[in-house]
């Protein structure tokens, strides 16, 4: 059974930052690719961003240029710096892995983002 578990969420005030940390129960290289997704109140879950196991990342046209993901092998943990918090990011933040069979989410972490 994977583990995928979220820390780093909280209350910013817009502007701000954040980092999410996304900590795997087994070795990160065994998913094709891991990311973050979110989902606000009354909307559906989006992507935000994602890294596959080649280096490979992709951002939601909202999260470019604010956002950065990043993965260190060594700690099996995957990290999403956001930077120029808006309160439209306001979320809970899931970290989300795939490998050939399987997709597996964390429990999420509650962002928020207002003065």
């Amino acid at each position: 059974q994977v583990q995928l578990v979220e820390s780093g969420g909280g209350l910013v005030q817009p502007g701000g930052s954040l980092r999410l940390s996304c900590a795997a129960s087994r070795s990160i290289f065994s998913f094709d690719s891991m990311g973050w997704y979110r989902q606000a109140p009354g909307k559906p879950r989006e992507l935000v961003a994602r890294v596959s196991s080649g280096g490979t990342t992709n951002y939601a046209d909202s999260a470019k240029g604010r956002f950065t993901i990043a993965r260190d092998n060594a700690k099996n943990t995957v990290y999403l710096q956001m930077n120029s918090l808006k309160p439209e990011d306001t979320a809970v933040y899931y970290c989300h892995a795939r490998d050939d069979f399987y997709d597996y989410w964390g429990q999420g972490t509650q962002v928020t983002v207002s003065s």
